[in-house]
């Protein structure tokens, strides 16, 4: 998993961004009380795909599946596994009767937008990304 998630980094021009490491993933995501759930994609016992979502809380909405990251790794990309690990995590979403998935997208990924439309997703404009770093 870690892999991939530097094979984003990359992808998305911020390599020395990632500063999660595979202990961390283990600490986070595979206790009693997991902060995030994910699937991954197998091909020939190497995992070439995953998807980790987490919820959140909408004052609005009620529980909200957020969908931190969606990757495949690029040798592997147009043989339906973003698709296959999408609809896995639409069906968590639907099986928990969460209102809601969210996720976001760089405007300049014109695939993964193209791809996210096919499934009638809303790309807001008007809102900007804020954060605190600690």
């Amino acid at each position: 998993m870690m892999q991939l998630i530097h094979e984003l980094a990359v992808f998305e021009k911020a390599p020395n961004e990632v500063v999660a490491n595979a202990e961390t993933l283990l600490q986070s995501g595979f206790q009693e009380h997991p902060l995030f759930v994910a699937w991954v994609a197998e091909k020939d016992g190497l995992i070439v795909g995953m998807a980790l979502c987490y919820i959140r809380y909408s004052t609005w909405k009620g529980p909200v599946l957020y969908l931190e990251d969606l990757i495949v790794t690029e040798s592997f990309r147009g043989n339906g596994i973003g698709k296959a690990l999408f609809e896995k995590c639409i069906a968590h979403a639907k099986h928990n009767n969460y209102r809601r998935m969210v996720w976001q997208v760089l405007d300049w990924n014109t695939p993964a937008i193209d791809f996210y439309k096919g499934y009638g997703a809303q790309i807001e404009d008007g809102w900007l990304n804020a954060s605190i770093d600690f």
